[in-house]
């Protein structure tokens, strides 16, 4: 299977990478829907939150708070910002990898993630 986000994670295509260690990869969306919109994406290859397990749960936990870690460094989280993970096609998922969107830096209230 040919995956962006795997290829993005081998370093076969570049990207604006603000984070990575041995367990998720965090860069810029090339295609931004605020001021500040990454991309946290699991190293390993999860297709969707369908695919999750209990096993996953405290990846899941990890995830969330490198989130909230980024947003700090990004100097969002005081003003707010908003966390997406969505799921399969009707969900809005473009690219069969799990991840997150973090997205703020603008008034989000009237915009879907």
């Amino acid at each position: 299977m040919e995956c962006i986000f795997c290829k993005i994670i081998a370093g076969e295509i570049p990207s604006d990478t603000i984070y990575k260690d041995e367990e998720f990869i965090a860069f810029r969306d090339i295609q931004p829907q605020a001021p500040v919109h990454v991309l946290i994406v699991p190293v390993n290859h999860i297709v969707s939150v369908n695919d999750l397990g209990e096993k996953d749960a405290s990846m899941i936990g990890r995830l969330i708070l490198l989130a909230k870690r980024i947003a700090e460094q990004e100097h969002i989280a005081e003003s707010g910002y908003r966390l997406v993970i969505n799921c399969g096609s009707e969900g809005g998922q473009v690219v069969p990898h799990l991840h997150l969107h973090l997205m703020g830096g603008i008034r989000l209230n009237d915009r879907m993630g």
